[in-house]
């Protein structure tokens, strides 16, 4: 007897790329969890861990732009299964590490991998959705990575205070060959799902007469030959330094500006980590809210990214020029909510076709994990001379930059481009 289909099926895939994601996030933030407790057993300096930590972005931005390709080529749901294996292995070798170069190896082993889950997770959007839900089912999506990073310390301390660091690493890694089982059983092409209602199907069909679903992807040259390449390529080298920013700058910057301790880092950092989940998600049902009461896709993102961009302003100016802690972490934490609103991932399903947005994710994302590498450098710098003030100042110039650069090179959202 056949099963019959599940009610709003495209939202459950949604669920299921959240969970990918903050697993993606969670393996990522083990070994810093555990960075004191194994410098002390392995007497690694600070150094040490630079190296280490180096050769995860290093392979990570080179791999954002082949996971694109590859992951159109062969495939959202073989290509999701490659790179979430690989990954999860990764991490579970750095419970056999020692050195290093031992460390060192399953650092940049884990940066091949890592990068599908966001080629992959915003090509599965543009599969699943329709053109209106995009925003809110890839700020669910990418919502998982805040999620991931506020359940890394206690998920890891807990583990490695119990059974040892090298444990952590082994169930963190473990998480996600759980996490492929449903994937496997579950995902498969909304035109080949048979728990699909035909109702739903054609929802998330509607104005895709000009995609077969046969298409190879286009040719490197063409797509770089399109404005809107680079537009979206452009936004995120401008945006991505800001991500991690709030990721690794954070912690330092309350403890340096304003003495907190760890217990105090541990009790109120979440927050701004939570605001950004937030954002991912109202990023994305404010404009479908705004499209519910008769707006224009492009109206309505283009307006909710003004919002964000104007009240992102107002919570940089304020943390330059307020000396309370906790109205700091507040101001803070509109930031992080505004950053995730913004939905610059969002970009490429809202004007690609199907056989080139996880190319076109994956070059941006290439680029700002470059530029990211390249702000985090010169932020140690800056804050040794000159303190927090002028980071915050040129993340208040970023923003409206790349506001500007959706008008004029991506131009209107919800339209599909011939490629």
């Amino acid at each position: 007897m056949n099963k019959p289909p599940i009610r709003h099926l495209r939202w459950y895939i949604a669920v299921l790329l959240c969970l990918a994601s903050a697993l993606n996030y969670l393996d990522r933030q083990t070994l810093s969890v555990l960075k004191e407790t194994i410098s002390k057993e392995l007497s690694l300096s600070n150094a040490d861990y630079g190296k280490i930590t180096a050769w995860f972005l290093a392979s990570y931005g080179v791999m954002y732009a082949v996971s694109g390709r590859i992951i159109d080529r062969i495939g959202t749901r073989l290509g999701f299964t490659l790179f979430v294996a690989g990954w999860s292995v990764a991490n579970m070798l750095h419970c056999l590490a020692g050195t290093v170069a031992q460390f060192s190896f399953c650092r940049f082993l884990l940066g091949v991998f890592e990068p599908g889950s966001f080629t992959g997770g915003v090509k599965a959007v543009g599969e699943w959705f329709p053109m209106r839900d995009r925003a809110l089912a890839i700020g669910i999506f990418n919502a998982g990575t805040a999620f991931g990073s506020v359940a890394a310390a206690p998920i890891v301390g807990v583990i490695a205070v119990h059974w040892g660091w090298q444990a952590a690493f082994l169930v963190t890694g473990a998480l996600g060959f759980v996490w492929l089982v449903p994937w496997m059983l579950f995902f498969k092409p909304p035109g080949q799902h048979p728990r699909l209602s035909e109702e739903e199907r054609q929802l998330i069909l509607e104005g895709r007469a000009e995609e077969t679903g046969k298409e190879p992807p286009p040719a490197w040259g063409r797509l770089l030959r399109m404005r809107e390449t680079w537009g979206c390529v452009l936004v995120r080298a401008l945006t991505d330094p800001v991500s991690y920013f709030l990721l690794f700058w954070v912690p330092p910057y309350f403890q340096k500006q304003y003495g907190f301790d760890l217990k105090q880092i541990a009790m109120s950092i979440w927050l701004p980590y939570a605001a950004a989940a937030l954002g991912n998600l109202m990023g994305g049902a404010i404009p479908r809210f705004l499209i519910s009461r008769g707006w224009e896709l492009d109206r309505a993102r283009k307006t909710t990214m003004i919002l964000m961009t104007v009240t992102l302003l107002f919570c940089l100016f304020l943390v330059t020029q307020i000396s309370q802690p906790i109205l700091a972490l507040f101001l803070v934490a509109g930031m992080a909510f505004c950053h995730g609103g913004w939905s610059n991932i969002t970009l490429p399903a809202e004007v690609f076709p199907k056989n080139a947005i996880a190319t076109v994710t994956g070059l941006g994302g290439a680029l700002g994990s470059w530029m990211g590498a390249l702000a985090m450098l010169t932020t140690g710098r800056v804050v040794d001379t000159y303190g927090y003030t002028p980071i915050f100042i040129t993340c208040a110039v970023l923003y409206p930059t790349a506001l500007l650069l959706v008008y004029v090179l991506i131009g209107k959202l919800g339209v599909v481009r011939k490629v």
